[in-house]
């Protein structure tokens, strides 16, 4: 019976001291970019509704839910990631696609960046390859001068 009273009481210490506040800033609360559309010219197209992590994350995420909205027939939706990173260069995440109404999608950085692109395109099934993408640059500065 003692045992479970000190254990108790650590896990009453531990829950009582909170998160310090290093811990609290890395998990910030993600900031909603909205959605971004491929550059289809007829009605059906690709739409992502995106969401990212603060750019001071080590590891910054793009996610949201991607929309297939094309009714051909082997048009899917597909999005991916040109992250450019704070010590220079860039890397591209690994595409993500649906061929459904509605998916979740997450892509990662594996590092500190300073901007993202993120693009999205139809994707031909048949062909294997992308067409009609629209991409978004979101950089820190932009993000700064959103009307509050």
């Amino acid at each position: 019976m003692g045992k479970t009273h000190v254990i108790g009481g650590v896990l009453a210490l531990v829950i009582g001291t909170g998160v310090p506040a290093a811990a609290q800033a890395a998990v910030a609360s993600p900031i909603h970019w909205g959605p971004v559309t491929s550059s289809a010219g007829h009605s059906g197209h690709a739409k992502a509704d995106v969401w990212i992590t603060d750019f001071s994350a080590e590891t910054f995420t793009v996610h949201g839910t991607l929309h297939d909205r094309d009714r051909h027939r082997g048009h899917c939706a597909s999005i991916r990631a040109r992250f450019h990173y704070v010590g220079g260069g860039t890397g591209w995440s690994w595409p993500r696609s649906t061929c459904s109404a509605k998916s979740p999608f997450r892509l990662t950085s594996d590092g500190e960046i300073k901007r993202v692109d993120v693009r999205v395109c139809l994707y031909d099934l048949a062909s294997r390859t992308t067409f009609t993408c629209h991409a978004d640059a979101i950089t820190p500065e932009i993000i700064a001068n959103w009307p509050r």
